[in-house]
């Protein structure tokens, strides 16, 4: 009896020494269209090469069934490579993790086409030499910024998945989304040009790229929430979220801000 005593005694003891495991979050930014350098057979020879248990994906829950399966195409990179590594290797896990509704949101707002116009018109001024200094400055940092990240994206995806490449993403978003404002809500060529939502009501170029500036913040933080939620329900696994480039900075900051001093690992999918 006391040796059975023992066992159990000791069993239990071993059971609650076991070390939990990090549960591994890589995050690896995309192109979304297939191109010479980046395409769908070169993801899944990185997602072969990882093996994750769970791949999250950049749309809403309406892209797949009850039991998380594609429902419709979803014909850009991470979808085909996606679709190709499921049918390999069945057991892996997908999931959604976007802003539910983004596009049908954004239009409603009245976001779009407010966002597309706004930049169209701030160009024309530019051109045109009608804004101040300061405004000038605003304006063509923030197209210079873009061309960088255009060659980086150009090469091998090591290329656009790293820190530098992050640190120019952050900046440029920056510039379109605290610093633009700073022009369109001052001038008064963007209160007084409208579009029309879909309710019928109207809304300036500055009112609605404001909330379209507002929105990139609260769509990187809901897609943050969500990836955490998926990955505390699947504590210890290996989880890939695949977004676009642009995102990546933002996701693995507030990831990295929201599971501080928990278990979670965080590394390239090259190291």
């Amino acid at each position: 009896m006391k040796k059975i005593l023992f066992l159990i005694i000791a069993l239990i003891v071993i059971t609650s020494c076991k070390t939990e495991q990090p549960t591994e979050i890589i995050v690896i930014g995309n192109l979304h269209k297939p191109a010479s350098n980046y395409n769908p057979e070169i993801l899944f020879n990185i997602l072969e090469n990882l093996q994750p248990d769970f791949i999250l994906h950049e749309i809403d829950s309406s892209f797949f069934t009850s039991d998380f399966k594609f429902s419709k195409p979803y014909d850009e990179n991470e979808g085909m490579a996606s679709k190709k590594y499921i049918e390999k290797y069945p057991a892996t896990q997908l999931r959604p993790y976007e802003f539910e509704g983004r596009n049908q949101y954004r239009r409603d707002k009245g976001m779009r086409p407010t966002d597309r116009l706004t930049l169209k018109l701030l160009d024309s001024l530019s051109k045109v030499n009608l804004l101040t200094t300061e405004q000038s400055e605003i304006f063509n940092t923030y197209q210079a910024l873009l061309e960088p990240l255009k060659v980086r994206a150009a090469k091998s995806p090591e290329h656009f998945n790293n820190p530098q490449t992050d640190s120019i993403c952050e900046r440029r978003q920056f510039y379109q989304y605290q610093m633009i404002p700073k022009i369109t809500n001052v001038r008064e060529e963007f209160s007084k040009r409208f579009v029309t939502k879909p309710n019928g009501e109207k809304i300036s170029y500055r009112n609605g790229y404001q909330l379209w500036a507002d929105f990139w913040d609260t769509r990187n933080k809901t897609m943050a929430k969500n990836i955490l939620k998926i990955s505390e329900q699947n504590k210890e696994k290996r989880i890939v979220v695949l977004t676009g480039f642009m995102h990546r900075y933002y996701l693995l900051k507030e990831l990295k801000r929201l599971t501080k001093g928990e278990k979670y690992s965080f590394k390239e999918f090259y190291e």
